[in-house]
């Protein structure tokens, strides 16, 4: 794995990217040079094999140069540029492995999304680095940095792979060098980027990162790398001097957003509203970024193939992807589709329609930019979307009791049959919260009620996030704070009275939870028929939901009691998927049950059963982790 660079050795130039890579599908490469007034460079040229300088671009600020090359026939090496009288070194790296050699998460995955600064802190951590703006690590304030780091997620692997999870999300790592406020609030979230080939100090340098991404694979963990290219921080270098005017959205003129989604796909929709959503910078520090402007999105995309290459990440997770220009983002996933076509990034699409959801995905039959089409948009060629229909309806019904008509698991049901409207429903990733919603739980949660949403997002055909700590029943809302919703994992900083990392530092709630939800992913990963099974859902009757995923060897049954009183399942109505098969092992506790004749179910139950006998695969780890396996012939498992 070669050492990063984040600048050039060069005392007066910067150059992005910092290195590139022979071989690349694509064999142009544009250069973003900075320093003084090399801008009024006249010529630039390279000896190098296989290298034509096709050209250069000068826009308004004359400390930008953009050296667009195409390196189709060179080899890996380092390769002298030459402007006027001023040369500079640039690596070309070999690649690690062909483009469709790198896979992505996929829906036989689930996703554990973790904030790195709330979740660990590592051995060797530093609550002062110099060179930053001025910040401080105070962990009782919610909106000051806490001081977690990539070390201390990467010490927690084995935690990882003993609850069950496939693949892990963090929150942006890049540099975030804005200081603190006066009203204590940073930018400890990592959405206000200053710098996109470097992560951010605090968490740790890019060997880290690297390092992270290389012992998570060693573990079977996915990473998933979370980006911005709708705005920056507001203490980008770019802020002090633009490259061109049209850089950012409205230039240096703050255009609010209205944060509603909605008009780009709205055909009636006001142009004023349309510039808001697109235009309007997120906040007044994250300034907006223009994805017309074809040379800031051929920097944009360039880091994406930068990261991919370098770190070896396993997907991309794409902040407020509908503020961006459609034809921007579309450009940027169609190119990453060319170069890594099993790569995979989900788009977060916040809005709680199927319909709008369904249109971002790749291929929608919805979009087109032709006169007559449903949605004047491109096709996005995005793979993956967020279901916030999912999140809101199944929020809605943990605190109802399900009817015969629209109320509790109806909600679910009902946003259900809508997949029609997806180009591939697989690719669509559900969740129960993450770190800009209230936790499911919220501030007095039902823990029976988790369950039973967490059984359905596990089967369902959907892909799966998790947020961090569900597994031990954190909650919290934001009605005071973001960070109330983003505390700190218990056991993960010195000092901390408790260790959830363990099972003897958990309550007997937390550990039941997470006995209950690790046996329950741990068989998720050997089940074809939640990964590829067809789907069959039930209209609620008696308050019972019932979903079943099936191939020809396996069938999968989700049982929920969706009301707070007993309820009786009248097994006949579901032959279609029981079949035969009478007696059904529930995963989650290893208890067996007969569908022979009706089921009585107590308030708020739910099952996952299945008839399959086959074991799941699992990681070997170490004898204090061990992981649970789990069979038909086992009546009760204790850990």
């Amino acid at each position: 794995m070669p050492l990063l660079m984040s600048h050039t050795p060069h005392p007066h130039l910067h150059i992005d990217p910092p290195n590139w890579f022979a071989g690349m599908k694509n064999p142009k490469l544009q250069l973003m040079v900075c320093g003084r007034n090399i801008g009024l460079t006249q010529t630039v040229t390279t000896s190098y094999r296989g290298v034509t300088v096709e050209g250069t671009v000068r826009l308004d600020s004359p400390n930008y140069l953009f050296v667009y090359l195409d390196i189709s026939g060179a080899e890996a090496g380092t390769m002298t540029l030459h402007f006027d009288n001023l040369s500079v070194d640039f690596m070309l790296l070999g690649r690690k492995k062909e483009g469709w050699q790198h896979e992505g998460f996929t829906n036989a995955d689930v996703l554990y999304m973790l904030m790195p600064d709330r979740f660990a802190q590592g051995k060797h951590h530093k609550t002062c680095i110099e060179g930053l703006r001025k910040y401080r690590e105070d962990r009782s304030m919610p909106s000051l940095r806490h001081g977690g780091d990539l070390e201390g997620i990467r010490q927690h692997l084995k935690y990882f792979n003993q609850l069950g999870v496939t693949a892990l999300w963090l929150t942006p790592v890049l540099e975030n060098n804005s200081a603190d406020d006066r009203n204590d609030n940073s930018t400890y979230h990592g959405y206000a980027t200053t710098d996109f080939y470097r992560v951010d100090p605090r968490l740790g340098s890019n060997k880290e990162y690297c390092q992270l991404v290389a012992d998570a694979h060693s573990h079977g963990l996915k990473i998933v790398m979370d980006m911005i290219f709708n705005h920056v921080g507001e203490d980008h270098p770019w802020l002090s001097d633009l490259p061109s005017a049209d850089w950012l959205n409205g230039g240096t003129e703050h255009l609010q957003t209205s944060y509603k989604l909605t008009p780009v796909v709205d055909p009636y929709a006001a142009e004023i509203d349309k510039r808001e959503t697109t235009e309007g910078w997120f906040v007044a520090s994250m300034p907006d970024l223009n994805q017309h402007n074809r040379h800031l999105m051929r920097y944009l995309i360039q880091t994406t193939f930068w990261w991919i290459e370098t770190a070896d990440i396993d997907g991309i997770r794409m902040d407020t992807y509908p503020y961006a220009f459609a034809d921007g983002m579309a450009q940027w996933a169609r190119e990453l589709n060319d170069e890594y076509p099993n790569f995979n990034v989900v788009g977060e699409t916040w809005v709680t329609e199927p319909a709008y959801t369904a249109v971002w995905q790749q291929d929608s039959p919805f979009c087109s930019q032709k006169e007559n089409a449903a949605v004047q948009l491109p096709n996005s060629h995005l793979k993956s979307v967020m279901d916030f229909s999912f999140f809101d309806k199944i929020n809605r019904a943990k605190g109802e009791e399900t009817d015969e008509w629209f109320d509790g698991y109806n909600r679910v049901y009902n946003s259900l049959v809508y997949d029609f409207l997806y180009s591939n429903p697989d690719n669509v990733m559900a969740f129960l919260d993450n770190h800009d919603t209230d936790r499911f739980l919220g501030d007095n949660g039902n823990a029976s009620i988790l369950k039973q949403a967490l059984a359905l997002l596990l089967t369902v055909r959907r892909t799966p996030q998790i947020y961090y700590g569900t597994e031990i029943l954190m909650g919290g809302t934001k009605a005071s704070s973001d960070g109330n919703v983003r505390r700190d994992f218990p056991g993960g900083f010195p000092g901390d009275a408790v260790n959830c990392f363990t099972a003897k530092g958990r309550t007997h709630e937390q550990q039941r939870m997470f006995r209950w939800l690790s046996r329950l992913l741990h068989w998720r990963q050997g089940s074809a028929a939640v990964a590829c099974g067809r789907q069959t859902q039930f209209i609620p009757q008696n308050g019972i939901y019932v979903l079943a995923r099936q191939t020809e060897q396996e069938t999968v049954i989700t049982i929920i009691n969706g009301t707070s009183h007993r309820a009786t399942m009248h097994t006949e109505r579901y032959a279609e998927v029981i079949g035969s098969c009478t007696t059904w092992l529930d995963v989650p506790t290893g208890r067996t049950y007969s569908l022979a004749s009706d089921l009585r179910l107590s308030a708020r139950q739910c099952l996952v059963l299945t008839n399959h006998s086959n074991k799941p695969t699992i990681m070997p780890i170490n004898k204090e982790l061990q992981p649970l396996v789990l069979n038909s012939h086992q009546q009760r498992i204790n850990i």
